[in-house]
């Protein structure tokens, strides 16, 4: 098992999850966060730290893409390890629909 970021990260970008890792295994893009999977030691530590809910475990249903997308983005973005602010429009755009689709930028972010 590991823990995966899903969409709701998306234009949200709060960072609560990366200062509770202990291995590090969070990488940062332009608006969102993932995870890379072979670094996650499943300790779930930083789901509860998400206010946006956007960490799930991969057992739960339909997150076979979200383990992929998190693999593909953790290989070419920086590690994030330091707490940042979050994205200006966090609360606005926390718990909308079709993140993805709208909002997603595969640009690497600054990293820490």
């Amino acid at each position: 098992m590991t823990y995966v970021v899903t969409d709701n990260c998306i234009a949200c970008k709060y960072t609560d999850c990366v200062e509770v890792c202990p291995v590090d295994c969070f990488y940062e893009g332009e608006n969102t966060l993932v995870i890379h999977p072979d670094e996650c030691i499943d300790c779930g530590v930083c789901e509860p730290e998400c206010p946006a809910d956007a960490i799930r475990p991969d057992t739960e249903p339909d997150m076979d893409k979200w383990v992929e997308f998190n693999r593909k983005y953790a290989e070419l973005w920086p590690v994030i390890t330091q707490k940042r602010d979050p994205l200006p429009e966090a609360e606005e755009r926390d718990g909308e629909k079709d993140k993805l689709e709208k909002y997603f930028s595969p640009n690497p972010g600054e990293g820490s």
